[in-house]
């Protein structure tokens, strides 16, 4: 039998870049990660016997001057304002493409106080938690078709899309949500 593995497969670039920023930061002394920088049990063992020290948003809460590392999936803003007050240096590895999905939320958000933010996205994951917390936990996520009974379809609605969610799926929810608004106008 022949195995062939895509050239595309693995870590996407965020969270590669993630893992590299780990591998150059633990050199420099103790780090912290605030979560599994990725869901990848042998490389967080892997990071874990180099030094790295995971935690979780509680133990966040309880340190004081260190180094915590924020992994690709991004941070809401309240995690910055504690780490600042507990004089926590960040390392932000936060990946590009979600820290522009962030702002452009937060801008929506902003810009457009009677409209509903929804996200597509997986109720609970860290990428979705950074991007509710763009609009102080207003935004509505919907996992799916069967979550758009959580829209009111009397205001206006912007539409969001956790980065690893797939087009097809995004774009079924779009059509959907089309249909909606054309039955409740007519």
């Amino acid at each position: 039998m022949k195995v062939t593995i895509d050239e595309n497969s693995g870590f996407c670039f965020g969270v590669t870049t993630a893992i590299e920023t780990a591998e150059r930061e633990l050199q420099k002394g103790p780090l912290f990660c605030l979560g599994d920088i990725v869901h990848n049990g042998q490389e967080v063992e892997r990071l874990t016997q180099l030094g790295l020290i995971t935690i979780d948003h509680h133990q966040l809460e309880t340190l004081h001057d260190a180094r915590v590392l924020l992994r690709a999936h991004g941070e809401p803003p309240h995690t910055y304002e504690l780490a600042h007050k507990n004089g926590i240096i960040i390392i932000d590895a936060t990946c590009p493409v979600v820290l522009k999905l962030q702002q452009k939320i937060k801008e929506a958000y902003t810009n457009h106080p009677n409209a509903q933010i929804v996200i597509y996205g997986k109720i609970g994951h860290a990428e979705v938690i950074g991007l509710e917390g763009q609009t102080e936990g207003k935004a509505i996520v919907i996992e799916d078709e069967n979550d758009l009974s959580k829209i009111d379809f009397s205001r206006p609605i912007i539409l969001f899309s956790q980065t690893t969610k797939s087009i097809e799926g995004f774009n079924n929810l779009v059509n959907t949500i089309k249909e909606k608004l054309s039955t409740i106008s007519n």
